[in-house]
C-alpha cells in the first residue's frame, strides 16, 4: 500500500512538471496572489461597464441616469448585486434543478477564464500561450451551451426558444471570428496576444492592425457585438418577442449572473478589439520609446519612469478597451433590432464570404512579401 501511494505522488509531481504546474509552495501562493487580484480588477471592470453603459444610455436618451446611490450614481450597480443577492431564488417545479443550476455558472466561468490570456502590459498577463487568441474563441464556445441549459431546464417553451436562437445566432458569427483572428495571426506571424501587441508598436499609430485590416475590423466588430448579444443582435433575449428569452424563469443570483457574463463578454471583446487591432498597451504616438529612452538618460530617472511604465500600459489598454466599449453602447442605443432572418442572413450569406475572402487577401500579400 505504501509503495503504491509512493508511486502516485511519483507520477503526479512527474505530471506537474511535465505541464510545467508550479509544485513549490511560494510560486503557488504567488499564483493565487495574481489570480485573485484579476478576479478582483474583472468585478470592477464590471461594475464600471454597468455603470458607463447606463449613463452613456441615459445621455444619449437625454436622460439622468443612475445620480443618487453614490456620487453620480457609482454605487449603483453595487447596489444592484446586494438586491439580486438578497432576492428570493425559485427553481421551476417541474423545471430540470441540475441544469437550472448550473447554466448560470456555464455562462459566466468560461468568460473570466478568458481573462488569462489577454495582456494589460508587456508583462502584465497570467498565461501567455501560443494559441492565445483561439484559445479566447474555443473558451467563448462554451457560453452557449450554458444558455442552453438554462433554457432547457426551465422547462418552458419561451425560455427554450431563446437558448436554441443564442446558439443559432454563436454558431453564426464564430466563423467570420475566427477568418478575421487567422488574418491578425498571418500578419504577426504568431497566435499569442503578447506577440501580436509586439509586433504592431513598431511604427507606432501607423502600425496598428486597424489601418492593415480595416475590413477584418469591420467583421470583427460586427461578430463581436452578435457574440456579445448585444443590440442589434439581441434576438436570444428579445423583450418584444420571447418575455425575457432564457432568463424568463430565473430570479435573484442567478438571474444577476446572466448580466454579469454579458458584461464580462464585452469586456473581454473590448480587450481583444484593443490587442488585435488597437495596438494594446504601446501609446498611439508614434516613437514614444527613443523619447522615453532619451527622457530617462537626460534626467536619470530611468528607475523612476521604469516603475511608472506598468501603470501606464494598464491604462492605455484600457482606455482603448473602453472607447470600443463606449461605440458599442452607442451602438445599442441607434440601431434597431434586426429580424432573425436577417441575422442569419448577415451571418451566413455576407459576413462568411468577406472574412474569408480577407484572409485569402491577406495570405496571398503575405507569401508575395515572403517571396
Amino acid at each position: 500500500m505504501i509503495n503504491g501511494v509512493k508511486f502516485s505522488e511519483g507520477e503526479l509531481v512527474h505530471f506537474f512538471n511535465k505541464l510545467k504546474i508550479a509544485t513549490t509552495f511560494p510560486e503557488s501562493i504567488w499564483i493565487l496572489a495574481y489570480t485573485l487580484i484579476l478576479v478582483l480588477g474583472v468585478t470592477i471592470g464590471v461594475s464600471v461597464t454597468a455603470w458607463l453603459e447606463r449613463k452613456v444610455s441615459a445621455g444619449v436618451q437625454q436622460r439622468i441616469g443612475p445620480e443618487y446611490a453614490g456620487p453620480l450614481g457609482i454605487i449603483q450597480p453595487l447596489a444592484d448585486g446586494i438586491k439580486l443577492l438578497l432576492k428570493e431564488d425559485v427553481i421551476p417545479a417541474r423545471g430540470n434543478a441540475r441544469l437550472f443550476t448550473i447554466g448560470p455558472a456555464v455562462v459566466v466561468i468560461p468568460v473570466f477564464i478568458t481573462f488569462l490570456v489577454i495582456p494589460f502590459g508587456q508583462h502584465i498577463i497570467l498565461s501567455d500561450l501560443g494559441i492565445g487568441v483561439f484559445f479566447w474563441i474555443a473558451i467563448s464556445s462554451i457560453v452557449p451551451l450554458g444558455i442552453l441549459m438554462a433554457g432547457y431546464g426551465s422547462n418552458n417553451k419561451y425560455s427554450f426558444l431563446g437558448g436554441l436562437r443564442a446558439a443559432a445566432q454563436s454558431i453564426s458569427y464564430e466563423i467570420p471570428l475566427a477568418s478575421c483572428v487567422l488574418s491578425i495571426s498571418l500578419l504577426s506571424g504568431s497566435l499569442s496576444t503578447v506577440d501580436i501587441v509586439e509586433t504592431q508598436s513598431k511604427y507606432g499609430f501607423l502600425g496598428w492592425n486597424l489601418w492593415r485590416q480595416p475590413i477584418g475590423f469591420t467583421a470583427f466588430f460586427i461578430s463581436s457585438l452578435a457574440e456579445c448579444e448585444r443590440l442589434p443582435f439581441d434576438l436570444p433575449e428579445a423583450e418584444e418577442e420571447l418575455v425575457a428569452g432564457y432568463q424568463t424563469e430565473y430570479s435573484g443570483i442567478k438571474f444577476g449572473l446572466f448580466y454579469v457574463g454579458s458584461h464580462l463578454n464585452l469586456l473581454v471583446s473590448s480587450l481583444f478589439v484593443a490587442v488585435l487591432y488597437l495596438g494594446g498597451w504601446n501609446s498611439s504616438i508614434p516613437f514614444f520609446e527613443s523619447f522615453r529612452q532619451d527622457f530617462s538618460t537626460s534626467n536619470g530617472s530611468g528607475g523612476s519612469f521604469s516603475m511608472l511604465s506598468p501603470v501606464l500600459e494598464v491604462i492605455t489598454t484600457l482606455s482603448k478597451s473602453y472607447l470600443f466599449l463606449f461605440i458599442s453602447i452607442l451602438t445599442r442605443r441607434t440601431l434597431p433590432r434586426v429580424r432573425m432572418d436577417q441575422l442569419l442572413d448577415l451571418g451566413w450569406k455576407f459576413l462568411p464570404p468577406i472574412a474569408p475572402g480577407n484572409l485569402l487577401l491577406t495570405a496571398s500579400f503575405q507569401i508575395i512579401l515572403i517571396n
